[in-house]
């Protein structure tokens, strides 16, 4: 394995962009991906010159969750009109030349007053079309929390909640972040928890997502990943199909990789999010995958190589794959 592969590999382990990965590289397009559709007779319904675009293609919105040191989530009270009056976390939408991070901080603001610091991505929720929820853990930095006399457009008022029965939900999507937001809060160090990660700013004009293949050999019980080499040596990439779900994106492309009889395999988590808007409204995830069979019941058919990685890095990716709340959660709704 060439020595940036490696080090890209432990790059993305800590959450952090391939500033250096070569522009523009990926191993199934669209294009590609609407050819093998039509192989089997089925008329694509996306145009391979898709582009990502902000609130009209894609939707990007975020959600903070902060939680204070008597166990109590910052929850503010809706004004729209559509369910005022019920209680929701602070979120919304990323607007066009804002980075996620910064949307994070000015939805906290404007709804709840308050000023925070977000320390770590919690969990990433996608949808079909294409919409993408970026969870934030945080802390309060500043601000005063809002009354009712402030009440405005953005939100009637802000409160700590303890109890969440004691008061009406817009929806309950949120009750899951909630219960990991306090585990996360309460974690020890020996538990395995990933280290602080946030969306590492680095531009795309696709949406892609990048693979960290992990698998055993039996006969030297040491680690190999997946590598492609369509241009350079490089973890394998594929563009995500915007009108399918994730997981089928990621089905479609482990049979390109693999064959039909792909073998076993698992996504693990989320290892890394790369965005920014200077170079279009596109993103990079990248997903921890792990095989279950050995390297010797897993062939593959000639467009990727099985690369044995240094012993250290074999332990590192081990130590991931062997604790579930070592990446972050990737929750795919159909």
């Amino acid at each position: 394995m060439p020595d940036s592969v490696e080090l890209n590999i432990e790059k993305v382990l800590k959450g952090l962009p391939l500033e250096n990965e070569e522009s523009g590289i990926c191993d199934f397009t669209l294009e590609e991906q609407n050819a093998a559709l039509e192989i089997q007779g089925i008329q694509p319904s996306v145009s391979p010159n898709f582009k990502p675009v902000l609130k009209e293609t894609v939707t990007y919105v975020v959600a903070v969750l902060v939680i204070n040191d008597k166990n109590e989530v910052l929850m503010m009270q809706e004004a729209k009109e559509s369910c005022a009056g019920k209680w929701y976390l602070p979120a919304g939408r990323v607007d066009k030349n804002e980075t996620i991070y910064d949307a994070a901080v000015r939805e906290v603001l404007e709804e709840t007053g308050l000023i925070v610091e977000c320390t770590t991505l919690l969990k990433v929720e996608v949808a079909s079309g294409f919409w993408v929820r970026f969870s934030y853990i945080g802390h309060v930095t500043g601000g005063t929390l809002k009354t009712v006399a402030q009440a405005d457009q953005e939100s009637l008022q802000a409160k700590w909640i303890g109890n969440l029965n004691e008061i009406t939900l817009r929806a309950n999507d949120i009750l899951p972040l909630i219960e990991r937001a306090r585990e996360h809060k309460n974690r020890q160090k020996e538990s395995g928890w990933h280290e602080n990660i946030m969306v590492g700013l680095k531009p795309h004009n696709r949406i892609l997502l990048r693979l960290v293949v992990v698998i055993r050999k039996k006969s030297t019980n040491r680690v190999h990943v997946l590598l492609s080499e369509k241009t350079s040596w490089h973890l394998p990439v594929c563009e995500i199909h915007p009108a399918k779900s994730l997981h089928s994106t990621l089905r479609r492309f482990m049979v390109d990789l693999f064959g039909a009889g792909v073998p076993t395999h698992k996504p693990h988590g989320i290892l890394s999010v790369e965005h920014h808007h200077s170079g279009g409204d596109g993103l990079c995830v990248t997903l921890l995958v792990v095989f279950k069979p050995p390297l010797e019941e897993v062939p593959i058919i000639g467009k990727c190589v099985w690369h044995e990685t240094s012993k250290e890095l074999g332990e590192t990716l081990l130590q991931r794959v062997s604790n579930k709340n070592s990446t972050i959660p990737l929750h795919v709704i159909c």
